[in-house]
């Protein structure tokens, strides 16, 4: 792999930060800089600036409406926004189920849900981990029984991201039971504003509401959303959990949270020199650093494989990003010493006047802390992903 950007590569790089820093809306960039809680507009405003551009799914092919980009073109895509401070694209609906639905969907699938995702008309959500079903995720219990031309669907999701603003959700669900458990489950996709379907917040430890509990009650699914065949929920589950653990990775993100935790530590917060003169902590900041330039060079390489589906080497970008995501974080925390201890949510909406002593994107590094411990934990726990490697990657 060339690790120099081609002249072409490197104008795209300038078009798209020229573009960031022209239309992004300045009050999204500053909450995201600052780390202060995104609402759904925030995302939605976002996102359909790029959509009008052409560029919500730049990285899709032609034949979906995409502009069929190259996986360095994606690459710098999400470096140059992150960079200027845009959130992450919500990946349910673009960098999940839109896999599934080109390499496995019906024609009607394909033309009726793509459009609708890359025009940012729906919003997509996972319905996949159930209570006592998570890193066993084959043990899981909703069930869809078909009645003519519909499912009926029973049972419950949890830890849902974002589930309370969606407008679909993909679900896994149990329609035989007579068979090898990974066997009787089905991939369908439904509709959150269906009779049955309820939601339930989920407070996480810096009290934001980004995960819910999801209740299916008698809902009515057509049979024409179920993707592919029933019985290879399973399959079409794996498949997609690829591309879910590649975007974990967060390359982009990282590289302006590293900016962020440097310019922190430059900063004369705790008194005397800044901790950039610590050789302790510099030397903190140079191994993070060092780590994110690895993983930067293996998810490029794992891009690279052109038509090709991210295999079980997804699970190495998975749990070197989360971890990379959860020491930067740490290390802001340290930065800032005994301010990192007095925690206050409201800190986290853009007009806080709060009465303690530090400035308001200071107040915001605990939450940001504490919303971080949850990496690790999606899209498969770190340890279900060693396991992975170990038998799929070394062969043990």
């Amino acid at each position: 792999m060339d690790l120099n950007y081609t002249a072409e590569e490197l104008s795209f790089r300038d078009e798209v930060r020229a573009f960031a820093r022209s239309n992004l809306p300045k009050d999204i960039s500053r909450k995201v800089l600052e780390h202060k809680r995104l609402h759904k507009d925030d995302f939605v405003r976002w996102q359909d600036i790029l959509a009008k551009r052409g560029w919500l799914a730049g990285h899709w092919p032609r034949e979906y409406g995409g502009l069929g980009w190259s996986p360095i073109q994606n690459h710098l895509f999400d470096e140059e926004t992150a960079a200027a401070g845009s959130p992450r694209l919500i990946p349910f609906g673009l960098h999940m189920v839109s896999p599934v639905i080109m390499a496995f969907g019906s024609p009607w699938q394909k033309e009726h849900y793509l459009t609708r995702i890359r025009e940012n008309k729906d919003w997509w959500c996972q319905g996949y981990s159930e209570p006592g079903s998570g890193s066993d995720l084959a043990s899981l219990k909703t069930r869809a029984v078909r009645e003519g031309d519909h499912y009926i669907v029973n049972g419950q999701k949890t830890w849902t991201t974002l589930g309370q603003y969606a407008d679909m959700i993909f679900c896994l669900v149990r329609t035989d039971s007579s068979v090898k458990k990974q066997e009787g489950i089905s991939f369908l996709l439904m509709d959150m504003k269906a009779p049955g379907v309820s939601v339930r917040p989920i407070i996480l430890l810096d009290e934001e509401h980004q995960v819910n509990e999801v209740f299916f009650e008698n809902v009515k699914v057509p049979v024409h959303n179920l993707v592919g065949e029933e019985g290879k929920g399973w399959t079409y589950a794996k498949y997609l959990l690829g591309y879910e653990r590649t975007n974990i990775a967060g390359v982009g993100g990282s590289k302006r949270e590293l900016a962020s935790l440097k310019a922190l530590a430059r900063r004369e917060l705790r008194g005397g020199r800044p901790l950039t003169e610590d050789p302790r902590f510099a030397a903190k900041i140079a191994a993070v650093e060092i780590e994110l330039m690895a993983l930067e060079m293996t998810v490029m390489r794992v891009l690279s494989a052109r038509g090709k589906a991210p295999g079980p080497e997804a699970s190495i970008l998975k749990i070197r990003g989360s971890e990379i995501q959860q020491t930067l974080s740490a290390l802001m925390m340290e930065a800032i010493g005994a301010y990192a201890l007095p925690f206050d949510p409201a800190a986290g909406e853009l007009d806080y006047k709060g009465g303690l002593a530090a400035p308001d994107d200071v107040m915001t590094v605990t939450g940001h802390y504490l919303n971080y411990r949850k990496t690790t934990i999606y899209g498969g726990s770190n340890e279900i992903q060693r396991n992975i490697i170990a038998q799929l990657v070394l062969g043990l």
